[in-house]
């Protein structure tokens, strides 16, 4: 395997950087994952809107335009015969001396690695994964702003922790006001019914979540489909009450839940409609850019 280091592609066993970047030091930088579909990158003019954004909201001055870094990434996965892959870019603040002023670092450190995408279990769409609700509460947006895509990620590491002691695929964590928020890598959606008419529920941007791009799509769907939707501000005995549950993120796409907590749901038709849905949206997608 080959890894992009700032505009080297260079081997594996070769990939390294310096024990003094503000990256590995501090968390300082940020990051996106991507997903390839038979060698086209899905959705990555957003993916690069985002990094950008990401960059400007912690001053990060990123030495690549949005047309070298797309270059950059199909060069990569070009060096790794690579069609079908997940896809890494991280940006740190860059080599420097030990200290948290930024200006002492030059330039920052740009890195890719890629590397092929195997498939999530069939049995995690069929049957669903189980969650729990972490003890640990998701960062306070006024202190960490979560329209950062940050490589600070302590946070979201000690509520999977918490996770994998319960033997939970992964943790939805609650903010400070005990609202849902999100869990470790992805939004949750959840489905409510209100007088005899499901209602498609996910926090709202106001709780201190990232606006994951699969997230989005999935909202359009849902809207596209004429299903009434939800962005707010809820407890966890709200989605204890809900009828099913599902996941999001770039590459697991749609993934039901069949268990919160102590909690149990069925795969349910809105998960299952809207990973149809979802997929067709894909390949729509990927025509239009051969």
């Amino acid at each position: 395997m080959h890894v992009y280091i700032n505009s080297s592609l260079i081997p594996e066993s070769e990939a390294k950087i310096s024990v003094f970047d503000h990256g590995f030091l501090y968390g300082d930088g940020i990051y996106e994952t991507m997903r390839s579909y038979e060698g086209i990158v899905f959705m990555l003019d957003e993916h690069i809107r985002r990094l950008h954004r990401s960059a400007s909201l912690i001053q990060l001055a990123i030495s690549k335009s949005s047309k070298e870094i797309k270059s950059a990434i199909h060069k990569t996965l070009k060096a790794n015969s690579l069609k079908n892959a997940y896809i890494r870019l991280t940006i740190s603040r860059g080599f420097g001396k030990i200290g948290l002023d930024p200006a002492l670092c030059e330039k920052p450190t740009f890195v890719i690695v890629t590397n092929e995408f195997k498939d999530y279990p069939g049995s995690f769409y069929k049957k669903g994964v189980k969650l729990i609700i972490s003890s640990v509460k998701r960062n306070l947006k006024e202190a960490i702003n979560p329209q950062i895509k940050s490589l600070n990620f302590l946070n979201n590491i000690l509520a999977k922790i918490e996770a994998k002691k319960k033997n939970a695929y992964e943790a939805l964590m609650l903010n400070s006001q005990s609202h849902l928020a999100e869990g470790t890598i992805c939004n949750v959606f959840f489905v409510l019914k209100k007088k005899n008419k499901a209602v498609l529920c996910t926090p709202s941007l106001d709780c201190g979540i990232l606006d994951g791009i699969t997230r989005n799509i999935v909202l359009e769907l849902a809207k596209k489909n004429g299903m009434a939707i939800k962005e707010g501000k809820f407890k966890k005995e709200d989605i204890y009450r809900a009828s099913e549950v599902f996941i999001t993120n770039t590459t697991m796409e749609i993934m039901p839940v069949y268990k919160v907590d102590s909690v149990s749901y069925q795969v349910g038709a809105v998960a299952k409609l809207l990973h149809e849905a979802y997929k067709e949206n894909v390949r729509a997608y990927l025509e239009k850019k051969v």
